[in-house]
Order: C-alpha cells, then sequence, then structure tokens
C-alpha cells in the first residue's frame, strides 16, 4: 500500500512539475539503459563496448561499428517497468542506431474519498531515438541522437523532441577513453497550462582498461560525474568490470548523491554472438529493489 502511495505522489510531482519553470517532467528518461552499464553504477557515457551504451554518449556508435540487436527489461518500482529495444547496422559509411523505450506505471488508483478506488489507469511513457555518430579527427568521435517523446498522466498528455550530443577521445594513452554528453535537449507541448521540462543531463567521464596477461583476466575501471542541470545536486559515478576469457563477467559501481540507492552490481555471460546481463540495485525505504536483463545479440 505505501509502494502505492509512493508511485501516485511521484506522478503527482511530475504533473505538477510541468506548471513549474523551475523543474523537469518526463523523468523516465533519467532512467538507466542497459544492465552493464547500470551494475557499473549508471554513468553509461564511456563504457563504450556494447550497443546500450549509445543512449548515455551517441559518439559511443564510431567506435562500435556494429550490426547488433538488443532488449532490456527494467523491472523498478512496484508496478513500474520498461521495455527498450535497440539496433545497430552500418550503411552509407555510417553507423546508425534505433532506440525505443516503453515505460508504465500499471493499476493507479482513483479515490475521491477514503476507501475502495473507483478506478484504475495506467501512466504511459514512450520515446524513439535514431543515432549516428562519426570520427572527426584520430581519435576523436562525436555522435547525435534526435529523439521523439511522448507521456500520458491519466487525462493529460504531451509530445516532444530532443537532442543527445556526445564526444570520445581515445589517444591520450593506451587503454585510456575520456568523453562526455550533454542529453535530453528540446522542448514539449503544453500539458494542462505548461510545457514539460525535459531533464538536460551533462555527463563526463574516463575509462581505463587493464590486461593482466596470460590469466585470461581482464579489467575495465570507469569513473565520472553527472548532473541535471536543474538540480544542484553533483553525481559521482565509479564501476569496475572483472572480465574472464571475454565470456563471464563481474561487476560493481557506486553512486553518491542519491537518498535512495549507491551500490549496483550484476553480472553477465557471452557465448558466441549473445550477451545476457542482468544487474541488482538495491533501493531504501522499502520501494522495491531494481532488477535489469538486458540480452545483446552481434551479427
Amino acid at each position: 500500500m505505501l509502494k502505492k502511495i509512493f508511485i501516485t505522489l511521484t506522478l503527482s510531482a511530475s504533473l505538477i512539475s510541468a506548471q513549474s519553470a523551475g523543474n523537469s517532467g518526463v523523468a523516465f528518461l533519467k532512467l538507466g539503459t542497459g544492465a552493464r552499464n547500470i551494475a557499473m553504477s549508471d554513468l553509461g557515457v564511456i563504457s563504450g563496448s556494447e550497443l546500450t551504451s549509445i543512449q548515455y554518449n551517441p559518439a559511443q556508435l564510431s567506435v562500435l561499428r556494429l550490426t547488433q540487436l538488443s532488449f532490456s527489461h527494467n523491472s523498478l518500482f512496484q508496478d513500474l517497468s520498461s521495455e527498450i529495444f535497440s539496433a545497430s547496422i552500418v550503411a552509407f559509411g555510417l553507423p546508425f542506431a534505433l532506440n525505443v523505450n516503453t515505460t508504465s506505471i500499471s493499476d493507479i488508483e482513483i479515490r475521491n474519498i477514503p476507501g475502495d478506488p473507483i478506478s484504475k489507469f495506467n501512466a504511459n511513457y514512450f520515446s524513439a531515438g535514431l543515432s549516428t555518430a562519426f570520427n572527426v579527427i584520430e581519435n576523436l568521435h562525436a555522435g547525435v541522437t534526435f529523439r521523439y517523446i511522448y507521456e500520458n498522466l491519466y487525462s493529460d498528455e504531451a509530445s516532444g523532441y530532443g537532442f543527445d550530443l556526445g564526444v570520445l577521445y581515445s589517444g591520450l594513452i593506451n587503454n585510456l577513453s575520456v568523453g562526455a554528453s550533454l542529453r535530453n535537449i528540446g522542448s514539449m507541448s503544453m500539458m494542462r497550462n505548461e510545457s514539460t521540462k525535459q531533464p538536460i543531463d551533462f555527463r563526463a567521464g574516463a575509462s581505463y582498461s587493464i590486461d593482466f596477461g596470460q590469466s585470461k583476466i581482464k579489467m575495465n575501471a570507469i569513473g565520472g560525474i553527472q548532473k541535471y542541470l536543474d538540480d544542484e545536486s553533483l553525481h559521482l559515478h565509479v564501476g569496475t568490470e572483472l572480465v574472464y576469457d571475454d565470456a563471464f563477467f563481474v561487476r560493481g559501481g557506486y553512486l553518491t548523491g542519491s537518498d535512495s540507492k549507491n551500490i549496483s552490481a550484476g553480472f553477465g555471460l557471452k557465448w558466441k554472438g549473445l550477451n545476457i546481463d542482468y544487474a541488482y540495485v538495491p533501493v531504501k525505504y522499502g520501494l522495491g529493489d531494481n532488477n535489469i536483463i538486458t540480452f545483446i545479440y552481434t551479427f
């Protein structure tokens, strides 16, 4: 019951935020993408080894340049879930990626007075994005994502467009890469009396890989910062991944600046062209822990 109340209050806050010039809505755009990224603290801007990282920094598509399909299921708070489908190809000499996100909160109860609900409804969110990237000069890559966004809260709805911009540089020293992105730049149509503001998101980070020679063990470490421009909080992210024989992966991460969560963990398996990744994020206050599973197939 308390979880239901929390979700209802969260929805109310999202609707109120559409009336306030100082807050942003379409909060589903803040949710992480891909079990590997989320297990490693949800920084994403520099992880770079799979299709789901494109949602954090489209410049990584220039390095990836693979034909892949991915599907992620995110089970978050009670009755809140996301399904995310992505595909990438190389055409006309450029890499392209398509991403579709459907997020919903089901069975939200409507009451006029205390007692049994008079009705229920679902809150629905949708986005579809197209990304591309290119090599600017040696080791420097840039990318862009164009996204359509839709949200529906009971009888209110809004739609709009957004952009993500990203850069990636891999030529500092061996095995070190740095990257940055600015996401959710755009506008939404009117919801009630005001337009919903998108949560503009800045991220920057670095990744470093260590190969332990003949042991078949490799370690990838990441670190960086993330900030929503309409929020005073600055989040620090660190994460690591241990790889055995490029087939088994163990991951962990730590995030600062969040009241409800800070640690994350996960693992992955790779067999031929198929990757299966899982992430777990414990959440405080009894809101329900996050479980994320991702399937990626490389052709």
